[in-house]
């Protein structure tokens, strides 16, 4: 099975037990790291998702992913909440997350901004994967996700 293939198959099993839970998978990942393959599942929940949660889900998903048995290679599974500072990766990430303060890095600087800033995730256009922020000075400025390198939750206190 290709690597993509089985994130979505792990994804789809994880997403069948999240929803008996009332979870919500916010991404799947699967990674070689030196000698060990690692499946991580990073969860979600209204009001946030514990260190319980997480053992809990940790637990059932293990023993779905053992009756289903879709990775041949052993790997080592790490269930974890997406953190404060969360990565945006899908369009449902970026809908949801509106109105928010977001770190982002793009692959080409941009004159005045350099290549990391800080802005307010002020629209999302699906359709065109376009990016509309909100600088510090109230200016707007549209970006492609092509130009985004990352974006994240900004951690303000």
């Amino acid at each position: 099975m290709k690597k993509q293939e089985l994130i979505d198959c792990v994804e789809a099993i994880a997403r069948q037990l999240a929803e008996q839970m009332s979870y919500e998978v916010y991404d799947v990942d699967y990674e070689k790291e030196g000698p060990n393959w690692y499946l991580r599942v990073f969860m979600d929940k209204e009001g946030g998702f514990s260190i319980n949660d997480c053992v809990d889900f940790s637990h059932a998903l293990e023993a779905k992913l053992e009756e289903n048995d879709p990775i041949e290679t052993p790997y080592i599974l790490e269930v974890s909440s997406p953190g404060l500072d969360r990565i945006l990766k899908k369009d449902k990430d970026f809908m949801k997350n509106l109105g928010k303060q977001a770190d982002i890095k793009l692959y080409q600087p941009r004159e005045g901004l350099g290549r990391s800033f800080q802005a307010e995730l002020t629209d999302y256009d699906a359709s065109r994967q376009m990016v509309t922020l909100t600088l510090e000075d109230g200016n707007r400025l549209e970006l492609s996700r092509k130009e985004i390198s990352g974006i994240r939750l900004a951690v303000i206190f």
